[in-house]
């Protein structure tokens, strides 16, 4: 049970480094985190684009990741 659980953080880890290498990166510096410009027509569409998936797939391996994590420190 351990192993399999090994296996797929390293599998979330993986997916993680490269959904956040593949997105473009953003010049706003923090005023991005707080939302951003999303008035705009992308940033109403966002989840239909590729940007959108990757962060939305980025989003969710960073979950399963941590809580993988979590569930493997609890077993062992």
């Amino acid at each position: 049970m351990l192993l399999v659980l090994q296996i797929l953080i390293v599998i979330a880890a993986i997916v993680l480094i490269v959904s956040v290498m593949l997105q473009k990166s953003d010049s706003d510096g923090v005023s991005s985190l707080m939302g951003g410009n999303s008035d705009t027509f992308f940033g109403k569409n966002q989840t239909s684009t590729m940007e959108g998936k990757l962060a939305l797939l980025t989003k969710i391996s960073a979950a399963v990741f941590v809580v993988l994590a979590l569930v493997i420190v609890i077993i062992a």
